[in-house]
Order: C-alpha cells, then sequence, then structure tokens
C-alpha cells in the first residue's frame, strides 16, 4: 500500500508542474483578476508531511512551499481480480510567510486558487489505473508567529481512484 502513496503523490507532483499545472493556472489567475500571481517554483514544493517547526530547523526554507502528501490509503477491494482498487486520500499543503500580517491571507487564498485551478483542470483519468473525480476540500489555518514573522497555511484536500 505505501508503494500506491508514493506512486499517487508523484503523479500529483508531475501534473503540478505539467503543462496544465501552475505555470498555465497563474497565467489564467492573473489574467482574471487583472494581478501578477506567481506559480509556487519546484524547488519549493517537496513531497512530505513535516510540521513547519521541524521544517524550519532542517533545511533553509523559502516561502511558499508546497507539501504534497498521502494521508490515507484505502483498499476496498471494489474490482475483483485486482492487487488493489479503492482510495488515496492526499493533501497539498500550502504555507506562507512574510514580516508583515497585511496581505498574508491573501496571499495564501491565491496561492490556494492556482493549486484549485489545476485540479479542476486535470479531472479524470491520471493514467495507470489513477482517477480524479474533482471533488476537494480546502481548509485554512489561522496566521500565527513563524516563518518570516508571521505565517499562516491551508490544506486543500481531494480523494483519487486507484486500481491496480
Amino acid at each position: 500500500m505505501a508503494e500506491a502513496a508514493s506512486a499517487v503523490t508523484d503523479k500529483v507532483i508531475a501534473i503540478l508542474l505539467g503543462q496544465t499545472g501552475m505555470t498555465a493556472a497563474a497565467a489564467q489567475i492573473s489574467q482574471r483578476i487583472g494581478a501578477v500571481v506567481a506559480a509556487i517554483p519546484e524547488e519549493q514544493m517537496a513531497a512530505r508531511n513535516v510540521s513547519t517547526e521541524i521544517s524550519e530547523r532542517s533545511v533553509v526554507v523559502k516561502y511558499p512551499t508546497l507539501n504534497i502528501y498521502c494521508e490515507r490509503v484505502t483498499n476496498s477491494l471494489r474490482e475483483k481480480f485486482r492487487t488493489f482498487s479503492g482510495k488515496a486520500e492526499m493533501t497539498a499543503e500550502i504555507r506562507v510567510s512574510q514580516d508583515r500580517i497585511d496581505g498574508i491571507e491573501r496571499q495564501l487564498q491565491r496561492n490556494v486558487d492556482l493549486i484549485t485551478e489545476v485540479l479542476d483542470s486535470n479531472r479524470g483519468d491520471w493514467g495507470n489505473g489513477v482517477f480524479y473525480t474533482g471533488l476537494y476540500e480546502v481548509v485554512f489555518g489561522q496566521v500565527r508567529q513563524g516563518g518570516k514573522n508571521f505565517l499562516q497555511h491551508a490544506k486543500v484536500s481531494f480523494e483519487v481512484e486507484l486500481s491496480k
């Protein structure tokens, strides 16, 4: 099952970095709102589930960051003669930080819009037995101390169907 989690995490990152990924989403959102929205650079993305405190102590962190990870894998064996057929619950966690509290929430919301725009434009078959239905949930955290002075995060959670 851990193999399924890793495979889906890699697939999500590939989609975020692909042609219909964050760069395309940033251009669409910028045009729609009339303001420049930048995609999160690849070097600020990681396939890991790590707390802010540990992350800031162990590596040099440049904000905004995007962590992609699998929270849960369920093998419900819905399809006969398959080794695995079930769901993977994925999370894209965005963290933004700045020295002033003004505008931090707007910056976080625009980064969340990048992720949801990519998910919206990539509904359907992702190949190799991975299928995304289009459902997602966004949870915004509170502004707190950390990072460059103030830190806020949001989690975009979504499920993908797996069949192997």
